[in-house]
C-alpha cells in the first residue's frame, strides 16, 4: 500500500497495519508528507513543517517496533501514526507561534502534556497547524501566516480556532490531530471541514503548562476523521496528571471499551436553536433531514433544550478575565502587535470588578445545576454546532444571522460555548451539506463526564450516515 491509499486509512487501521508490518511507519510518514507537499499549499493548514526530524522518528519507531516483536513486548497504541500539533500547543525545540508576531521565532524548551503523551504512545511529529492569533475567534487567520482555507472551498473559511488541524486531517495530510476548546475551537472547525472534534470533559486531558491550571473554560482535545480514531487518541492523551489540579482521576484504560452500543429507548433532547439563537435556515435544514436517523436507532427524540438563562454573560465574563490574565502584561508591552479583537477582550477583563467574577461563578453554578438536572431527563442533547455554514474567507467575522446583528466577534458561535459553560462533554460530527457543497456539523452533547456515551452515540451515527466519508475536491 503507498501514497493517498495510505493517508486515508482510519488511524485505528494505520496503527493496526504498522504493528503487523504490513505498513511501516516510514512508508505512513512519508506518505502523508507527500501529500501534504501537495494540497497544503492550496490550504495554508500546516504551517511549519519538520519532514527530516519526522523521517527520523519514523525509522527509529520501525526500529523499536522489531525489538519489541522480538522481545514479546507491545509499543503504544499510536506507534507510527503521523501527528500534527495546533500552534498554540508548545513543542520542544519546533517553532510555535501561538499565531502571533511577539511569538514568531519563539521555539520552547518543553513539551506540552498532551504532546509528550502522543509521542510517549508512538505517534510521529510532523509539524504544526495554524490557529488565529492566541486562538482567539473561530476564524483561522493570523499576521505570520496568513490565512487557513476551506478544503471543500477555498474561498471560504475552515472556522478555527483549530482550523489548519481540521483542514489537514480533511486534506489528508495526518490521520490525528490535537486541538484546544474553549468556545467552539474544537468543534466548529470540525464541523465546517466535515471531520470529527471532541471537547471532552474538564480535566479528562490534563493541560500544562497553564499560566491558569484552574480555568475551567478550555480543554484540549483529539480530532481525527472519524470517532473510532478520536477515541483512540482520547485514549492516549487521557488521564491524571499531577502538575494538573482539575485533572479527573480516572486511568484512561476506561475509555477502551467498545463504541457499538443499542440505542433503543435512549431519551434524546433535540434542540435547532438553543432556546432562540439565530441560526442560518441552511444549517436548520441539514440537521433536521436527519432527525429520522435518531429515530431510526431506537432513540426517543423531542423538542427541548436547558434553560440557558444568563450563560451568554457567565461565558463573556470569564474569558475576558482569562484574556486579561493569559496576556494582560503581554498588551502592556506589545499593543501594537496585537489584533484588535484580542486587544478589545483583554480590555474587557482589566475593567472587570471581583464581584463582576463572583456573579459569573455563582451564576454558572446554578447553570450546571441546570443542566445536569435536564441531563437526568435526556440522555444526550443534539443541537447546531455553528450557527452558520463556513462564509466568506475574508470576513473576519459573522456579524449578522438572520437579520440578529452580532455585538461581538464571537456572539455567532453561541450555539458551541453555550455547552461549554456547562462543562458537558460535546462533539461535533458530519451531519451533511448545505445546497453549496458546505460541510455541517451535528453537536451531541451528553451527561457529566460522560465521554464514552457520547462517542458511542456519535459513532452510532456516524455508521448510519456515512457523512464524513466524503472528501473535498483537493484531498482526492
Amino acid at each position: 500500500m503507498r501514497g493517498a491509499g495510505i493517508c486515508f486509512l482510519e488511524a485505528a487501521e494505520l496503527a493496526r497495519l504498522i504493528r503487523a508490518r504490513e505498513v511501516s511507519a516510514e512508508e505512513a510518514v512519508a506518505a502523508c508528507l507527500e501529500q501534504t507537499g501537495r494540497t497544503n499549499p492550496r490550504v495554508n493548514a500546516i504551517v511549519t513543517l519538520v519532514p527530516e526530524r519526522a523521517m527520523r522518528d519514523a525509522r527509529a519507531a520501525d526500529q523499536r517496533l522489531a525489538e519489541a516483536i522480538a522481545y514479546g513486548e507491545d509499543v503504544g497504541p499510536l506507534h507510527g501514526l503521523p501527528v500534527a500539533h495546533k500552534d498554540l500547543t508548545p513543542t520542544r525545540e519546533i517553532r510555535t507561534t501561538f499565531g502571533s508576531p511577539i511569538y514568531e521565532d519563539f521555539l520552547p524548551e518543553e513539551d506540552s502534556l498532551v504532546v509528550e503523551r502522543l509521542r510517549r504512545a508512538g505517534a510521529i511529529t510532523v509539524g504544526k497547524t495554524n490557529t488565529p492569533e492566541f486562538g482567539a475567534g473561530s476564524q483561522t487567520y493570523n499576521e505570520v501566516f496568513g490565512e487557513t482555507l476551506n478544503p471543500y472551498d477555498t474561498t471560504k473559511t475552515c472556522g478555527g480556532s483549530s482550523g489548519g488541524a481540521a483542514v489537514a486531517l480533511a486534506c489528508g495530510m495526518v490521520p490525528i490531530a490535537d486541538g484546544s476548546d474553549m468556545g467552539g475551537s474544537l468543534r466548529n472547525p470540525a464541523s465546517f471541514c466535515n471531520v470529527v472534534g471532541f471537547r471532552p470533559s474538564l480535566g479528562r486531558v490534563p493541560s500544562w503548562p497553564s499560566q491558569a491550571a484552574w480555568s475551567q473554560l478550555s480543554t484540549e482535545g483529539p480530532m481525527a476523521r472519524t470517532v473510532r480514531d478520536v477515541a483512540l487518541m482520547l485514549g492516549a492523551i487521557s488521564g491524571p496528571d499531577p502538575r494538573s489540579p482539575l485533572a479527573i482521576s480516572e486511568p484512561a484504560r476506561g475509555l477502551f471499551r467498545p463504541l457499538e452500543r443499542d440505542f433503543s429507548g435512549a431519551r434524546v433532547a433535540w434542540s435547532r436553536d438553543f432556546g432562540g439563537l439565530p441560526v442560518d435556515p441552511r444549517v436548520t435544514a441539514v440537521l433536521d433531514g436527519q432527525r429520522w436517523v435518531f429515530e431510526d436507532i431506537g432513540c426517543l427524540v423531542e423538542d427541548d433544550e436547558p434553560d440557558f438563562t444568563d450563560t451568554d454573560e457567565i461565558f463573556k465574563t470569564l474569558r475576558a478575565w482569562h484574556f486579561e490574565l493569559r496576556y494582560g502584561e503581554l498588551l502592556e508591552q506589545h499593543r501594537d502587535r496585537m489584533k484588535d479583537t484580542v486587544v478589545w477582550n483583554i480590555e474587557q477583563g482589566v475593567r472587570l470588578s471581583g464581584p463582576d467574577v463572583g456573579r459569573a461563578e455563582r451564576a454558572r453554578t446554578e447553570l450546571y445545576h441546570r443542566a445536569r438536572v435536564f441531563m437526568e431527563d435526556h440522555e444526550f442533547l443534539v443541537a447546531p454546532v455553528s450557527q452558520v455554514p463556513p462564509f466568506d474567507v475574508k470576513q473576519r467575522y459573522v456579524t449578522e444571522i438572520n437579520g440578529t446583528e452580532m455585538d461581538t466577534y464571537i456572539d455567532w458561535m453561541k450555539s458551541c460555548y453555550y455547552v461549554t459553560v456547562t462543562g458537558l462533554p460535546a462533539i461535533s460530527v458530519p451531519c451533511g451539506f448545505t445546497p453549496e457543497g458546505l460541510p455541517v456539523g451535528v453537536q451531541i452533547v451528553g451527561r457529566p463526564r460522560d465521554d464514552l456515551g457520547v462517542l458511542q452515540f456519535a459513532h452510532a451515527f456516524e455508521q448510519a450516515t456515512g457523512f464524513g466519508k466524503h472528501r473535498s475536491p483537493i484531498a482526492t
